[in-house]
């Protein structure tokens, strides 16, 4: 079974889907275009780290718009070194932004100790800020922390946790955790096998356009019986209608 795993440059502070309440729609389209084109298969693998770079250009220039006193300052001096790949003064002046009450800062903070720039690559460092900003509620932080604890990455390889922790940012319309959900509930990975809960999960992920979301749940039907495929439908409507207040 297909899973997305952690492309920290991919999954920035984005926010995308609150590109209407905050009039950025034709950012949020330029990142979901370079979404689809990854994801789709429709870049070669130069031009997909070509691709994912600008995808965080773009991610930090869609943070800068909504900032207040702390990222005009710090926060915007660590992107403009970040983008000379001056990586060890971005890192100071996140760190001040963080330090200064920057909850958004600890999670770029993360993303450079997954990746070591600025500073020798750190799992476990990347890990202690994941939870910093996962603790405040950020989706992206939860989705990258939940495939650290799937893949045993700078903690102990917990399914439980990543289960935990995929279910917070798909409730917050993660289309990508809704797809790992699924996949976990197919390969019964940290939970009983369950093809019907496996098809809720790739459902949702679907209907919020996630290309793996939708051949996972063809695959998952390809096991289940007609009256299954009903049941998961029904569940995923109930769970979206509720507003992912009633999901199983």
């Amino acid at each position: 079974m297909s899973f997305y795993t952690t492309r920290p440059s991919e999954y920035l502070h984005t926010h995308t889907g609150k590109k209407n309440e905050y009039g950025c729609a034709d950012f949020g389209a330029a990142l979901q275009q370079i979404d689809d084109n990854i994801g789709g298969g429709k870049v070669g693998w130069l031009s997909e780290v070509n691709a994912m770079h600008l995808r965080l250009i773009l991610s930090f220039v869609i943070s800068l718009l909504f900032v207040g006193a702390v990222r005009a300052g710090d926060f915007e001096d660590g992107f403009s070194a970040y983008q000379r790949q001056d990586f060890a003064t971005a890192l100071a002046k996140f760190r001040s932004a963080a330090q200064k009450g920057d909850l958004s800062a600890h999670l770029v903070i993360a993303i450079m100790y997954y990746e070591g720039k600025g500073v020798a690559q750190d799992y476990k460092e990347a890990t202690r800020w994941y939870k910093l900003a996962a603790q405040q509620g950020d989706p992206l932080a939860q989705f990258n922390l939940a495939s650290m604890y799937e893949k045993g990455q700078g903690v102990a390889q917990d399914d439980k946790e990543a289960i935990r922790l995929y279910k917070l940012a798909a409730k917050q319309n993660s289309n990508k955790a809704q797809a790992n959900l699924g996949a976990m509930y197919y390969d019964g990975n940290g939970v009983l096998q369950d093809y019907v809960r496996a098809h809720m999960w790739f459902s949702i992920a679907a209907s919020g356009g996630d290309n793996e979301g939708a051949k996972n749940r063809d695959t998952a039907e390809r096991k289940m019986t007609a009256q299954q495929v009903e049941q998961a439908r029904r569940m995923a409507r109930e769970c979206m209608n509720s507003k992912f207040t009633k999901c199983y």
